[in-house]
């Protein structure tokens, strides 16, 4: 069994100063996709380029302190993609892609991180223009390969992905544009035909899908949460996926890792 795991680290040294070093070790992910590394490749040397064991490829965002993912993994890639050729986006640090091809075999891991909208109408209308610029990307990424996407997306797409959708309704991560924009994502071809894979395997699961929860309040105390973290991957990919595990064990960030198990060699 392939398993991968994607988290939102809300910074590397915080993440692993809480124990997600510890835990990678004990749960012996096959690739851990990572996002908000918060870090620049100075500070990753001779102690985040590698973490139990796994070893890491990185994109960074030119800000200090911002964003950044990466793709922990056991297995050597035949190519690192850093970046999906945006004029603005690929600045912060938003996109690494591994791709595991072979005869026959055209594979490809990815960690992204969406932008945030919630810090105010500037930064709502960048992650629409992401979002405007990345459904082609993975059109053509889709006519061309077969991929697994991991990663923060920074939308609740149904009801049942946030506890308080009645009131969020004009909030960032679940506005009817961004919902409509997943909606597209993973209905049918040619705009879209992705999977949730989570929601695969968990078709009904209300509360206990969430992956991130507010620092505000009682939030995470009374599960409060937020399902933001996705595994989105091509049909062949996702009809491989076999369990799904969101560790809520120990508190390693605002967010919660999503583990899948897939029956994959890569």
């Amino acid at each position: 069994m392939f398993k991968l795991t994607s988290l939102n680290l809300n910074g590397i040294r915080s993440a692993t100063s809480k124990g997600v070093e510890e835990w990678m070790a004990q749960n012996r992910p096959d690739c851990i996709c990572v996002q908000e590394l918060k870090a620049q490749s100075a500070d990753m040397q001779g102690r985040f380029e590698e973490l139990a064991g796994l070893s890491g490829h990185f994109h960074f965002a030119e800000k200090k302190g911002y964003s950044g993912v990466g793709i922990y993994t056991r297995h050597a890639p035949s190519d690192v993609i850093i970046g999906y050729g945006s004029d603005e986006f690929d600045a912060e640090g938003r996109y690494v892609e591994l791709r595991f091809d072979r005869p026959g075999r055209r594979l490809s891991l990815i960690s992204a991180y969406f932008p945030s909208g919630s810090s105010g109408e500037e930064r709502q209308q960048a992650k629409f223009r992401f979002l405007d610029e990345f459904h082609p990307h993975l059109m053509r990424l889709k006519a061309e390969r077969e991929f697994i996407l991991c990663g923060d997306i920074n939308i609740a797409h149904q009801q049942a992905d946030l506890k308080n959708w009645r009131s969020n309704q004009k909030n960032s991560g679940f506005l009817p544009e961004e919902r409509a924009w997943m909606t597209k994502l993973l209905g049918a071809e040619p705009d879209g035909g992705l999977v949730d894979v989570y929601r695969r395997l968990q078709p009904e699961t209300t509360d206990a899908c969430y992956t991130w929860w507010s620092n505000r309040g009682q939030a995470y105390a009374n599960n409060v949460g937020w399902r933001l973290d996705y595994h989105l991957a091509t049909p062949q990919l996702a009809e491989l996926a076999r369990s799904e595990a969101i560790y809520k064990g120990e508190k390693f960030s605002d967010h919660a890792p999503i583990t899948v198990g897939y029956d994959l060699v890569l």
